[in-house]
């Protein structure tokens, strides 16, 4: 199954919201801005509302995996996000990346060579998300694809010019899933293409 990007609807006069106030609060590594709109509700009265809306550009993760073998491939790196509300273990996710200037699926192999150290082979995209609709803009395109041993260019690891230190992980499906379920794996996207790939039969019968 391969899922396009849907495709951004153009404003229309009937909108239900109108823009009042625009203010940029924050422009560093990202966008944070403050708006004030007014929602036109269900029963037809209009609201004002105030709402803080992060942009760091839209991003794409990918999950490989090997069927012969059985196995997926993972990443391990320090995340302060979570670190600062109180987990204090690195995050075990799978590998992705800002889209920058690229399309998802270039973005997406260019971070596998770099993060991983694998050339991919039969990508596919399967969701195209928002993780955090309530307060983050961000568009994340979710991949699986197909490795083996044959496919690894580099030892990977991450750019550390970039403050990337990322531990390469190759386990099984079911080691993973087994992960999920004890708390090991706690990132979204990681949980939903593990899921897509057990519940597809990607790996195993």
């Amino acid at each position: 199954m391969t899922v396009a990007p849907f495709q951004e609807a153009p404003m229309a006069d009937d909108e239900p919201i109108r823009i009042r106030a625009v203010e940029v609060l924050s422009d560093d590594w990202a966008v944070l801005k403050k708006t004030t709109l007014d929602y036109h509700r269900r029963d037809g009265t209009w609201e004002t509302q105030v709402r803080q809306t992060y942009d760091r550009g839209d991003g794409a993760a990918v999950l490989p995996y090997d069927p012969d073998r059985g196995t997926v491939l993972l990443v391990r790196q320090f995340r302060y996000p979570t670190y600062v509300n109180g987990y204090r273990h690195p995050m075990i996710e799978v590998c992705a990346g800002k889209l920058d200037a690229d399309d998802p699926e270039t973005c997406i192999r260019k971070e596998a060579q770099e993060e991983l150290g694998y050339r991919l082979r039969e990508i596919s995209q399967v969701f195209y998300t928002f993780m955090s609709p309530g307060s983050v803009t961000e568009r994340l395109a979710l991949f699986v694809a197909r490795y083996g041993p044959a496919d690894r260019v580099s030892k990977g690891g991450g750019d550390p010019q970039e403050g990337e230190d990322i531990e390469i992980l190759e386990m099984s499906l079911d080691d993973a899933m087994a992960m999920i379920e004890r708390g090991e794996i706690i990132d979204a996207k990681t949980i939903i293409l593990l899921q897509h790939a057990r519940l597809n039969r990607l790996v195993g019968g």
